[in-house]
Formats: structure tokens, C-alpha cells, sequence
């Protein structure tokens, strides 16, 4: 079945295309239906014919992956030339998508609730003896928005795959590594050793994309820039600026720092200087951060000199706030569009934390 696929396309005599879902760098990804199954399923194809010689080792090899937060490799088929990923089918957005189109970052409750989840996945992989090569923000699922109902890291059914590319793409000098769509997206989350000497490349080089993440999460920037003029930062690897903001507001300041610093530990120079996924894991397990959901919200009023104020959710009651509970470098005003997370304040509910938000995107 050469060429694109179309709604109510037939795969392998199993697999009903649905729809077209998006484009990564290397592969194609549809929604289909299982017809023995009546399940959904997201079905993956490689773009070009060299990918899909690798596609089926990927495929085995990520099937021995079996985590919560792991999107599962469920079947492989080859039919003809073709080769096709068939994996649990995620009903949600990518990590930029889902948290980061309204703010710039996220607040370190959330922080410290990501990493410890997506450190959990990462560790399942490595205890499988798998190794992603590819983590960035784009392979990282996300389901009930900001408030963060499931976590799931994708595509290490094409982990193998993802490698041998990059480590191509890097090996050809600057002007590949430029002309290759995979190198770019993962390079601002890529570990010296990735790019200085490939080969060697380990379990280490997850955790470094791990810390790259959060730091971008926590600070909306990524840590050394974006494109090859960030090459030889990263080579450096000496640690990034902190956004005064972080730690401004001490209601939040000692959990920012704590998810900063596992952040820049996870950044070390040196692979052997950084946790392993299973010692991040157990770091994050001793953060205090809460698990409440969060509402999109408007600022109705601000009193006594903008210290306390309402906001409000809709139909439910307005909820109280208080100007230490706001996160970020920008102070809210009357009309302001917030994320927020309530509490019973004994009396009436009470926001916390609470963030600025920008506006509305579909």
C-alpha cells in the first residue's frame, strides 16, 4: 500500500484508517480501528524506504517496554515494501502544545509532577535496556491539559531507528546535521556525548534530555538556545542562567530550586556524573508538590492595594486569592485570564498557585 493513506484504507487486512493525525521528522501518524478488536490504535509509517529497513527492530525492541507512562508498541506489520507501527493511541497533545501555547512556562507544582512522572517512564525503558535518543517535548503525550491526568512518553518504537539517523545526520558535519529535521528538533535537549561522539552514547544521554526539558518547562527557554549556534554551548555544558523569577516568591521558591537543581544534575558534562533515571525517580518521590486540578479562571476584582482578590470560574463560586500565591515575573490585574488550582480555604475556596495566562488558543 504505497504511497499516503486514506480514510478507510485497510492495513495488514486489520487496521481501518481513521484519520490523519500529524507528521514527525521521520514517520507518518494515523488514528485507526482495530477491526478484530473494535479498539483505536495510532498506526505509524516511515517516510522514506531507509527508515523502514530499521523499523521493525525498533518495533521488537520497544515492545519490551511496559509503563504507565510509556505509550505501548502493540503490533508490526509489513506489507509489501511497507512497514507500519501500530501503538496505543494517546488522546491528548504534545508537551508544548498542551502546556506551554498560553504560558511560557509552567509552575514548579507542575514541574516537579512532569519529571517525575516522565522519569518513571524513562527508567522502565532503561531497565528494558532501552534507550529513547530522541526525548523532546514533541515524543511527550499529555492528556487532561494543565492538569495533567496522564504523562506518557512516545515513539521509543523508533528509538533504534531515531538514533542511527541522528548519529548519520552528525557524522555528515554541520551542513547535515542542518538538513535534518530529526537533529534539529531533538538538538536543543541533546546531550554533549550525542553530538561529540555518538557512538558512545547511553542511558545518561536520557536523563541530560530529561534536565534539558525541565529547564525549558520551568523557564520557557531552552537551556543553551535553539538551532547550531547552540552546539557549542552545549559542548560546554556549563550551567544555564536562572530566571530571577524562579525564586522571587518564597511560597515557591524551595520547590523551584529543588526541581531546578535535579534539573541541572541531570546536565553534568560528564554522563557518570548524572543521576540515573531510577535516582531521579526517587528524588522526585521526596518533592512536595500537590496534585490539584487546575481551571482556567478571570480575575474579577483586586483590593487592598493588590494584595488579596476574587477570581472568577464560570458557574462556581469566585474563589479568593492572595498576590504570594501568583507564580511567574508578571503581576496580575482586573480582567487578567489565570490558571489555578482551588483549595476549601475554610470558609470558601482559595486559589493556589495561580498564573497568568495569555490569550485563549484553539
Amino acid at each position: 500500500m504505497t504511497g499516503p493513506l486514506d480514510q478507510g484504507d485497510l492495513v495488514g487486512d486489520r487496521y481501518e484508517i481513521v484519520r490523519y493525525i500529524d507528521a514527525g521528522s521521520m514517520q507518518f501518524v494515523y488514528e485507526a480501528k482495530d477491526v478484530l478488536t473494535d479498539r483505536r490504535v495510532a498506526l505509524k509509517t516511515p517516510k522514506n524506504t531507509s527508515a523502514s529497513k530499521r523499523f521493525k527492530r525498533s518495533a521488537i525492541v520497544a515492545a519490551q517496554v511496559n509503563h504507565p507512562n510509556v505509550a505501548k508498541t502493540l503490533d508490526y506489520l509489513r506489507v509489501g515494501d511497507d512497514r507500519y507501527l501500530i501503538e496505543e493511541l494517546i488522546e491528548g497533545r504534545d508537551l508544548s502544545k498542551a502546556l506551554l501555547q498560553e504560558t511560557r512556562f509552567v509552575d514548579p507544582y507542575l514541574a516537579a509532577k512532569i519529571l517525575h512522572h516522565l522519569a518513571k517512564g524513562v527508567a522502565a525503558a532503561h531497565h528494558a535496556g532501552v534507550i529513547h535518543r530522541d526525548l523532546k517535548p514533541s515524543n511527550i503525550m499529555v492528556m487532561g491539559g494543565y492538569s495533567l491526568h496522564e504523562i506518557k512518553v512516545t515513539d521509543f518504537g523508533i528509538a533504534k531507528l531515531a538514533g542511527e539517523v541522528m548519529d548519520e545526520a552528525i557524522a555528515g558535519g554541520t551542513a547535515s546535521m542542518f538538513q535534518s529535521a530529526t537533529v534539529m528538533g531533538a538538538l536543543p535537549y541533546m546531550a554533549p556525548e550525542a553530538i561529540d561522539t555518538p557512538a558512545e552514547v547511553g542511558r545518561a544521554a536520557d536523563v541530560w534530555s530529561l534536565g534539558a526539558m525541565m529547564y525549558h518547562m520551568l523557564t520557557g527557554q531552552t537551556p543553551y538556545g535553539e538551532g547550531l549556534r547552540s552546539v557549542r554551548a552545549i559542548l560546554a555544558a556549563e550551567p544555564p542562567a536562572q530566571p530571577a523569577f524562579l525564586t522571587a516568591n518564597p511560597q515557591f521558591a524551595p520547590l523551584a530550586s529543588e526541581v531546578m537543581d535535579l534539573a541541572l544534575s541531570c546536565m553534568q558534562r560528564d554522563p557518570s556524573d548524572r543521576p540515573s533515571a531510577d535516582h531521579l525517580v526517587a528524588s522526585c518521590g521526596n518533592l512536595c508538590y500537590t496534585p490539584g486540578e487546575r481551571t482556567v479562571g478571570t480575575v474579577k476584582t483586586i483590593y487592598d492595594h493588590g494584595r488579596f482578590g476574587w477570581l472568577s470560574i464560570g458557574r462556581a463560586k469566585d474563589v479568593f486569592f492572595h498576590v504570594e500565591s501568583v507564580y511567574g515575573p508578571e503581576a496580575v490585574k482586573e480582567n487578567d485570564r489565570v490558571l489555578l488550582a482551588s483549595y476549601d480555604g475554610g470558609g470558601g475556596d482559595r486559589a493556589h498557585p495561580v498564573m497568568k495566562l495569555g490569550p485563549a488558543v484553539d
